[in-house]
């Protein structure tokens, strides 16, 4: 495959993954709303005591928090996949993740180590950058209305990306929303932790002996604009500093909001993973470069 239709796959993936039925001031129209109160969590069939209920539900989510990588800097090389109907392409990358600031996606071109491409989001923006053809897309988060209007922001994105639980409109998960996940304590292996926000219904599958997240789901429902669901699988956790990374990532994307059905895999195998800090967070676009309207590169790249 040429590296210009390789691109545009890769813009797409993302593209869908981020924005659903995207196009700018087109989307959602629901209001945001604050995270429903769970349902009653039980820790046995005996327990009946509400406090001895909600003490455990938020003992089981603090030890989930704890697992959080301690480190500021996330770098590593990277094998990236990507699969979408007939199409199979993998190429090198790298990842360069630096907490509370940036997530960035490099994609190289196979044996010549050149970059094709980059992905980047911030807390204000998303970039996308087009070295062959000398585009860049750069549009802030409030330009994407299914994103606004589900509190979904960069740091909910973050989340996903280091392995953490998130409250959609929150840069992190404090002791006070702790209460807010819905959980059962069965005995079982693996706990799902829940939390609805709005059209949205989260999900983290958690280990129970661990507090680790092993895979997470975000799905969405609208009878006025179809159903869209994420997910996201974690393996291979890798010691970064005093905890673990799950140098394995692979998140798959469906929604039924476009005129046609879009169902995209990415995978990540990350190696070298290291808490490295000599790179700059941010990406500085060449003059030279064209910037082009989020609402015309979504468009048509939805349409491929």
């Amino acid at each position: 495959m040429e590296r210009k239709n390789f691109l545009q796959l890769v813009i797409v993936c993302v593209s869908v993954m981020l924005a659903g039925c995207a196009s700018k001031k087109k989307l959602v129209t629901d209001q945001p709303t604050t995270p429903t109160q769970p349902s009653t969590t039980v820790v046995s069939p005996s327990t009946n005591n509400a406090e001895a209920l909600a003490a455990a539900r938020v003992a089981f989510v603090k030890k989930v928090c704890a697992n959080q990588v301690d480190v500021q800097n996330i770098v590593g090389d990277m094998k990236f996949n990507v699969k979408s109907g007939s199409k199979d392409i993998t190429v090198p990358g790298s990842v360069h993740m630096r907490k509370n600031q940036v997530i960035r996606l490099q994609l190289f071109v196979p044996i010549l180590g050149s970059e094709v491409g980059r992905l980047e989001f911030t807390p204000d923006y998303v970039l996308i950058i087009d070295r062959m053809h000398k585009e860049y897309v750069q549009a802030d988060y409030n330009q994407l209305d299914f994103l606004k209007n589900n509190g979904l922001t960069f740091y909910s994105l973050q989340a996903l990306f280091w392995n953490e639980l998130t409250i959609p409109g929150s840069k992190t998960v404090s002791t006070a929303d702790m209460g807010k996940f819905d959980l059962t304590l069965n005995g079982a292996t693996t706990i799902p932790v829940r939390l609805k926000n709005g059209n949205m219904n989260w999900l983290w599958n958690v280990v129970a002996a661990d507090g680790r997240i092993s895979s997470a789901n975000v799905s969405y429902a609208s009878s006025n604009h179809g159903k869209s669901e994420l997910k996201w699988n974690y393996d291979d956790f890798t010691a970064v500093g005093k905890k673990k990374f799950p140098a394995h990532q692979d998140f798959q994307f469906s929604t039924t909001s476009t005129n046609k059905v879009k169902d995209v895999k990415i995978t990540i195998n990350m190696s070298e993973v290291k808490n490295k800090d000599n790179w700059e967070a941010q990406t500085t676009v060449s003059k030279k470069y064209k910037k082009v309207e989020a609402t015309d590169v979504l468009g048509r790249l939805l349409n491929l």
